[in-house]
């Protein structure tokens, strides 16, 4: 069952100053004005309990100021693969996601459309003293919130790169991520891979050390982790809009790089996360404003190519660009929102 998230007078203003910003920052372009309104003034975006996911979440007076009057976000029970489904379901219009999952409901034949990069790294994988490189999980155990999730995915994709396969070499069990946390720290368990705030509470608890962060160790700091993707009924009949929605999260997303105090007080005051002092951290740390640095397509036909090998998927990564990617909008943004 989902619940839409909608701002209150002070939530509202509070993300107007951040539209606000976005023209201060000379972010936002003369052509958008020349543009027609977009098609519809709905926008449904995923919550998620992720800080990988902050542009989105800073972005909404940002896409207020392109035409959105109603931006609901909406969280389900699932995660992974099947909340990343829900997209094609058109439960969502546009989300930013992590690219992993997005791969695999691609080769399912759901209907969705990678759209633009948004930045890289935000994974990290934290192991008890057993562990001090992925090959040394052969024969131990990890916890993941569900199979299926991202974490799940994106480490059995990891393990695949170094030639190890996850349930045969490395055991996967599902715990919830207070659960997982407190296994590491017992040493009942080898790793735990986390996105923020997780990372920064592990370190704060001193539970664990970093084994892989993915925001600075190779290949993985080389390749987008979060793109947005669409609905393709919703970018195909809403092109304006699409393009808006892309926009305004891009904006967010330079607003979080340079002003990581405001974005994380943002976040705090809107319910996104509770800790400031993580939120601030991971605005930091996570290489946000970069989203021209970086290969979209290039990003997933790495993924395509690991998570084939590692059985997770079916097509080739060719098949997956041809039938999951439509990158018109980001090329454009490109060319507009010059640095």
């Amino acid at each position: 069952m989902s619940t839409g998230i909608r701002s209150d007078r002070r939530a509202f203003l509070g993300s107007a100053a951040l539209a606000g910003t976005g023209a201060v920052l000379g972010l936002r372009p003369a052509s958008a004005a020349a543009e027609p309104p977009p098609e519809t003034t709905r926008l449904r975006l995923l919550k998620f309990p992720s800080l990988c996911l902050a542009p989105q979440y800073v972005a909404e007076g940002l896409l207020r100021a392109e035409g959105f009057t109603d931006v609901q976000y909406l969280e389900f029970p699932e995660e992974g693969i099947a909340a990343y489904g829900r997209l094609g379901s058109g439960e969502l219009d546009i989300s930013q996601g992590f690219i992993a999952p997005s791969v695999v409901q691609i080769d399912l034949g759901t209907p969705l459309v990678l759209l633009a990069g948004v930045h890289a790294g935000c994974f990290e994988l934290f192991g008890t003293d057993r562990v001090r490189a992925i090959r040394d999980l052969r024969g131990k155990t990890v916890a993941v919130p569900a199979f299926g999730s991202s974490p799940h995915v994106f480490l059995t994709a990891m393990l695949a790169y170094v030639g190890l396969r996850a349930g045969k070499d490395v055991d996967f069990i599902e715990r919830p991520p207070a659960e997982a946390k407190r296994l590491l720290a017992e040493g009942k368990i080898d790793g735990y891979m986390g996105f923020p705030p997780d990372p920064q509470e592990l370190r704060a608890k001193k539970i664990g050390h970093v084994v892989v962060n993915s925001a600075v160790d190779r290949p993985w700091s080389q390749y987008f982790c979060c793109l947005v993707a669409g609905n393709r009924q919703f970018v195909q009949k809403h092109p304006v809009a699409t393009k808006r929605a892309i926009r305004a999260i891009l904006k967010a997303d330079q607003i979080c790089a340079d002003q990581p105090e405001r974005a994380a007080r943002t976040l705090v005051e809107r319910g996104f996360t509770k800790n400031y002092d993580y939120a601030l951290q991971a605005m930091k740390s996570v290489p946000y404003g970069r989203w021209r640095d970086f290969d979209a397509e290039d990003t997933v036909r790495f993924y395509a190519l690991r998570l084939n090998e590692a059985g997770m998927i079916k097509s080739s990564p060719a098949k997956i660009i041809a039938r999951g990617t439509d990158w018109r909008f980001w090329r454009e943004l490109k060319k507009e929102m010059k640095a």
